[in-house]
């Protein structure tokens, strides 16, 4: 048995699959078909692509006309639906419309006029989500799937191959992880959990034998004005950054869930923590005051 690696750009970020192969004839099939959907789904819910499922969307928002959705989106749609409910509005698809005033390649801060004008168009319980069908009562809103899309890819590329007869390999998507088995030997996954203040240093370095890892922080983007950091998470309801929490890792059974729940955690800002702690699964945070916290510190193994 063969171990193939394959490297690739998707959904703005670099990604690399790793699969465990008998045969590199039908390895490179296999391979081929796992890429082929992240790439997929990257075409499809890509606000970036005219010929997109999210243009097509996006089209119908701005209009305040009305899509029916496959079965896919629509359970997408589903799954965003509980998390607004859930999280008190704080998990927000519509909320992407704040990139209109916030240029997090500039210096600059947006003025509170210019995000009071946008906070009316932000809001999932203003739009109307009957499955299968959307209608957008509100014209000019958004619809955003880019806050989730990534790690159900990861998901989907993992289904692909495991329906393929994989039964040992890792697809990485950016910073989330999917395993689909350990190594042949039944070894784990070694997994490092990026400390955003030390780039040559580890918060965690995890074992993982199956399971997910994703990461959500505001380390990438901000904007550092009058001696204060703005980062580019978003609070959808006051149209300001969060502050608390600067990272935040969690592992779960699958991405889609691990990658929610570090940007719910992200949201609830100071309360991110507490709200992690009672979800009980492993995880690790870094908060604004540089204290490290969550259950992953210092961990050397963790098991999804």
């Amino acid at each position: 048995m063969e171990l193939m690696q394959h490297g690739f750009r998707a959904m703005g970020s670099p990604c690399r699959v790793h699969l465990y192969l008998d045969e590199a004839a039908v390895g490179r099939n296999v391979m081929n078909a796992v890429v082929a959907e992240v790439l997929m789904l990257e075409k499809k819910y890509s606000r970036y692509r005219q010929d997109s499922l999210a243009a097509q969307i996006m089209a119908a928002a701005q209009t305040g006309a009305a899509i029916e959705l496959d079965a896919e989106a629509a359970g997408l749609l589903d799954y965003a639906d509980t998390l607004f409910r859930e999280t008190d509005g704080l998990f927000d698809i519509t909320s992407g419309v704040l990139r209109r005033v916030w240029d997090f390649s500039r210096g600059n801060l947006p003025s509170q006029a210019d995000i009071d004008a946008i906070l009316p168009g932000i809001g999932w319980h203003k739009v109307h989500w009957c499955n299968p069908v959307l209608s957008f009562p509100v014209a000019g809103m958004e619809v955003d799937f880019g806050g989730y899309v990534k790690e159900y890819a990861a998901d989907s590329a993992a289904a692909v191959a495991l329906s393929l007869g994989v039964k040992h390999g890792l697809i990485e998507l950016g910073g989330d992880i999917r395993v689909i088995g350990p190594h042949p030997d039944g070894s784990p996954w070694k997994v490092g959990v990026r400390d955003p203040n030390k780039p040559e240093a580890a918060l965690a370095r995890l074992d993982l034998g199956r399971g997910a890892v994703a990461s959500s922080g505001d380390y990438e983007r901000a904007i550092v004005y009058n001696g204060k950091r703005y980062g580019h998470i978003l609070n959808p309801h006051t149209g300001w950054p969060v502050s608390g929490l600067t990272a935040v890792t969690v592992v779960a059974e699958h991405c889609l869930l691990a990658g929610t729940a570090c940007t719910v955690a992200m949201l609830k800002g100071e309360h991110g923590a507490h709200w992690l702690q009672q979800l009980g699964m492993d995880w690790i945070a870094l908060n604004d005051q540089g204290q490290i916290l969550g259950n992953l510190h210092s961990a050397q193994a963790s098991e999804a």
